[in-house]
This record gives structure tokens, sequence and C-alpha cells, in this order.
């Protein structure tokens, strides 16, 4: 026997009609609680980008540079998708290029975490892996050899050089921390990749308030261990970058790094990656040089479900 089910149009022209990219952003902050022995009048945030839908921060600079391709012509029936990434762009664009209907093909290291080449294949992106030796630098290399030998076959976004990277942070991460702290942030930081992040929230921030005190911060050596962070000086730099915006600019380590993300983990059940904990590196730094007191925000870039197969959380 067969069922027939007559829908209701007039429900059905109700429901909601939002795809995946229309998720991206709006995400919360969730009060921090590891800074409290020491810094009691100081209450700490962390705008947690890894409930963007593709899993990280860089689901809102991807779907902007796509938008702004789009916008230009510059992205168009037929073209793939092409940019180097250290992986969380790379899965960004992998969910929209499907969601969009464009092919992917991404220049990836090839030591970037297990999790997120899969994450990329399982969105249909296709991968090339370069010399982990070479880090970021190496994929650049080869992103821009495969664009420039067949530039009517690729949509290029350069994410290291691409403006619409920092005014998706203009325009949505600036914006939301102003808004959901009432304007009472006196501190912002994260660290330095594209540096897109940093930028772009920072530009927004500062026309709120010139007062508010942005932090960058970077690894403190060229064979770190923190992956998608940048350490400029051994670094390609990224065109973007502005290191004018910085009020203070801290080197970090990655040993100091991984302790507070896992300490984050265990004490306050909120898994993080390397960025994270860089980040609460730089949180403990500003308070050991004599913070006490203020509404600091920093970025949770991504969750730590891209880092369990080793180094962060390999030997936990």
């Amino acid at each position: 026997m067969q069922l027939s089910i007559r829908p209701d149009l007039e429900l059905l022209s109700s429901l909601p009609k939002a795809g995946i990219a229309d998720l991206v952003g709006n995400t919360p902050l969730l009060r921090l609680h590891l800074f409290e022995p020491s810094a009691p009048d100081l209450a700490v945030y962390a705008k947690a980008e890894f409930l963007n839908p593709g899993g990280s921060v860089k689901d809102r600079a991807a779907l902007n540079m796509l938008r702004v391709g789009l916008e230009s012509g510059a992205l168009a029936e037929g073209r793939t998708i092409l940019d180097s990434t250290s992986g969380n762009t790379g899965v960004a664009y992998s969910m929209l290029g499907a969601a969009m209907g464009y092919p992917v093909r991404l220049v990836v290291p090839a030591n970037v975490s297990l999790e997120r080449k899969r994450l990329m294949t399982a969105y249909g992106a296709d991968l090339i892996l370069s010399d982990p030796q070479e880090g970021s630098d190496g994929a650049i290399r080869i992103c821009r050899e495969l664009a420039g030998r067949d530039p009517d076959r690729y949509f290029y976004p350069d994410q290291y050089n691409n403006p619409a990277n920092w005014q998706a942070h203009y325009s949505g991460t600036g914006a939301e921390i102003w808004e959901q702290t009432g304007g009472a942030v006196t501190h912002f930081l994260a660290g330095l990749g594209t540096s897109g992040t940093f930028v772009g929230t920072s530009r927004r921030l500062k026309e709120f308030s010139p007062d508010i005190v942005c932090v960058s911060l970077e690894p403190d050596d060229p064979f770190h261990g923190l992956e998608g962070l940048k350490h400029m000086a051994s670094s390609i730099v990224p065109g973007i970058y502005d290191p004018a915006i910085a009020d203070h600019h801290l080197l970090g380590p990655t040993d100091g790094a991984y302790d507070l993300a896992l300490k984050l983990a265990r004490q306050e059940g909120i898994l993080v990656g390397h960025s994270t904990g860089l980040a609460l590196w730089g949180v403990q730094e500003l308070i050991r040089q004599g913070l006490r007191d203020g509404v600091l925000v920093l970025i949770c870039p991504d969750g730590g479900s891209r880092y369990l197969g080793g180094g962060l959380y390999g030997g936990s």
C-alpha cells in the first residue's frame, strides 16, 4: 500500500529557507575562568568560532571571498576554486564550494592534521600535498604556479592577499564583539595566520573605541608546532597584514600554548585548537605584565577535535 501525504503549502512557505552559508557568523562568547585566581577582576571571554558550520573562524573569510568573487565575475561557471591553506580555510572552501556547485582544489602542507585533510576530501575537494618542511609558504608557491599557468581554469581567492578576508571580520566579528559585550570590551587578542581575523576585527573595534587594546600573537620559533599560525620573520608575510594596528605584539611558545589548551579542556570542558592555546598564553602573559581588570575577548579559531591524532592531544 502506498501512502500519499499532501503537503500543507502554506506551512511549507513559512519554514526556514536558510542554506549552510547562512549559518556563518554570530558565534557566542564563552566566559573563561582559568585566569580568575590571578586576575579576579579581569573578565575573559572566548569568541567560539568553532561553532561556525565548517568548524572554524575561516568560514567567515572564505564566504566573503567567494561572494566578492561572484559579484565581480571572477568566480564564474566552469571555474575551480583554488587556494593554498593550512587546513581550516580549505575546509571552509570545500564546504561552501560543494554548497555553491563549484569544484575545489587545494594545496596543503603534507603535515596538516589528518582530521583536516579528511574533512576537505569528505566535501569533495582535490588536495595537492606540498613539502611539510616548507610549511604554508611552500603551498603558496605551488598555488601561485598553478594559477599562473592556467588562469582561465581557476578562481584563485589568494586568502593571504585578498582584502575580502579582513573585511569579513570588519563587518562581522568586530561588530559582533562590540554588540555582545555591550561596548564594554577593553582588550582583544588574536593569533596571526593570514592575519585577516586580527586586522579586520581590530580595525572595527578601534572605530568603536580607540581605547580598546588590540594584541596580536605569533609563534616564537620558525619551527613551531602551532598549526595555522605564522612566524612572520621567517615567512612570506601576507599582503593584508598591517603590524601598525597592534597595540601590543607577543611571541609565544608552543609548549605553553599546548599546556593551556589542555588545561582549558580539563577544567572547563572546552576543547580548542593550537591557535586558542596561544591566545590563552597571551592572556597569561598580559596578566604577568600587570593586567588586572577589564573585559578581554580572545578569538577561539577552531575546536580541538581537529588535533586528536597528534601534537596537541596526541599524547594526552
